[in-house]
């Protein structure tokens, strides 16, 4: 018996080994592709922000905290099956939806565009596909549905840098990444959209050290709230003057975002079914332009390589918004009539 109790023992020591290298293989493989999906992550924050502005400070941090919880459901609940099904049974099918994620996200970028030189007409189609409820919900739902293709992107970058394994690792690392990433993304939106309140707190307190350790008012002021309240003060309305300037900026950043984005979803689509002109020739010209300035060679083909494809998607975006103005909507306004005769009672 005591021979049986230490092979028992064995086993379980070496059981629990295999679990800490699975554990350490988890851990390892969610950095790496958590990394590898950076670029998708400063896209995703970068869009985000626009869709507060224009709310009051009151809503700010609840709309985030919508849109937030509609990114994990994105990606847990429909993103996370679906990647390791399509992986299991219908890897093919893949590139194909990414491209059409792509193309959505070319076309949201270029109707900005177009609505930024062309305000009159351009939301017209968005006029007619919104529902009866609130400007809240309706911007809501807008961020989610943009959510959805950065994440679809986000998920199946980091699927595609897992190693060949089993498919519960895979669904823990996906996992791990989405929640951490959805962390990361509206954390950062967050601090960003609350920043000009915080601004405006420090613009107004000549006791920065005692509110922050929450002193009593009546108590003496702390020396330290002397010397730091002019810097904390001009601090503040600093930030409160920038913050105007910055979420313009993060608009147009969101906006070039999506263009960058999926353009570069159509180029590596196109790639994986044999079209490497397009690919070549970006790439061609980043090296060139790496080259001409050797010292910053890898910032410069990034950039060269990001432009590229931002206006390979402003393109492809300004060729759907016809097709979706005057084919997409008209029918969508005749199903939407149809759905709506079909419910009217008959006398």
């Amino acid at each position: 018996m005591s021979i049986g109790l230490i092979a028992l023992l064995d086993d379980i020591a070496a059981i629990a080994k295999v679990a800490a290298a699975s554990l350490d293989d988890v851990t390892a493989q969610a950095a790496k592709a958590g990394a590898k999906a950076a670029g998708v992550v400063i896209d995703d924050a970068a869009v985000t922000p626009r869709y507060v502005t224009g709310f009051s400070a009151a809503r700010e941090l609840p709309i985030v905290g919508k849109i937030a919880l509609g990114s994990l459901k994105n990606k847990l609940i429909y993103l996370l099956p679906l990647a390791l099904l399509l992986s299991l049974f219908a890897p093919w099918a893949i590139t194909p939806l990414l491209m059409i994620g792509g193309a959505y996200l070319c076309y949201e970028g270029s109707e900005k565009v177009f609505g930024a030189l062309f305000s009159h007409g351009a939301h017209e189609h968005e006029r007619a596909t919104q529902t009866a409820g609130n400007v809240e919900d309706e911007k809501v739902s807008s961020a989610i549905k943009t959510d959805f293709i950065l994440s679809a992107e986000i998920m199946a970058i980091t699927l595609a840098n897992i190693p060949a394994g089993s498919t519960w690792m895979q669904a823990v690392v996906l996992a791990i990444v989405g929640i951490g990433i959805t962390a990361l993304v509206y954390g950062g939106v967050a601090l960003i959209v609350k920043a000009d309140d915080v601004g405006v707190a420090l613009a107004r307190t000549a006791t920065p050290i005692s509110s922050l350790l929450r002193r009593s008012p009546e108590s003496a002021p702390l020396h330290t709230d002397r010397l730091l309240a002019p810097l904390t003060r001009a601090f503040g309305r600093g930030l409160v003057k920038a913050m105007p300037g910055l979420l313009k900026t993060l608009a147009i950043v969101g906006t070039a975002a999506m263009v960058w984005v999926g353009g570069g979803i159509i180029i590596h689509g196109l790639e994986g079914y044999g079209v490497t002109g397009p690919g070549h020739v970006i790439h061609d010209i980043a090296a060139a332009a790496g080259h001409a300035v050797p010292s910053i060679s890898g910032a410069v083909e990034w950039l060269v390589t990001a432009a590229a494809s931002g206006l390979v998607g402003l393109l492809l975006g300004a060729i759907l918004i016809p097709g979706i103005h005057f084919v997409a909507v008209p029918l969508l306004k005749a199903l939407r009539g149809g759905s709506r005769r079909a419910e009217k009672p008959t006398v």
